[in-house]
């Protein structure tokens, strides 16, 4: 797969992303993330950089941005989620440590 053709799968992946996110679909949003990151393994092992035409750089630069864009709003859906799973797990383990030290109140 070329890497423009690569560029392309990510930014279709991230929009879908976004779309699950939105839906709180987390678990389509792991499976989502994991090929992702499968596609820039895929960029990161390249090894010799391709030569890019003008328009080519251009067509890459924007669906890098619109990875980035898409990025920022998953985290905008995730983020809300993620800190309500640290405070339940957080309370639980404070609640824990509070019945070891003083028994059951």
């Amino acid at each position: 797969m070329s890497t423009l053709a690569l560029y392309e799968s990510m930014s279709a992946i991230s929009t879908q992303m976004v779309e699950a996110a939105s839906a709180c679909d987390w678990e389509r949003l792991a499976a989502l993330e994991k090929d992702c990151a499968g596609l820039a393994r895929h960029l990161e092992a390249g090894g010799e950089p391709i030569r890019l035409s003008d328009a080519e750089k251009t067509r890459k630069r924007d669906l890098i941005r619109r990875i980035l864009a898409d990025d920022a709003e998953v985290r905008r859906y995730a983020e809300p989620w993620m800190e309500q799973v640290r405070q339940f797990l957080g309370g639980g383990a404070r609640e824990r440590s509070v019945r070891r030290a003083y028994g059951a109140l």
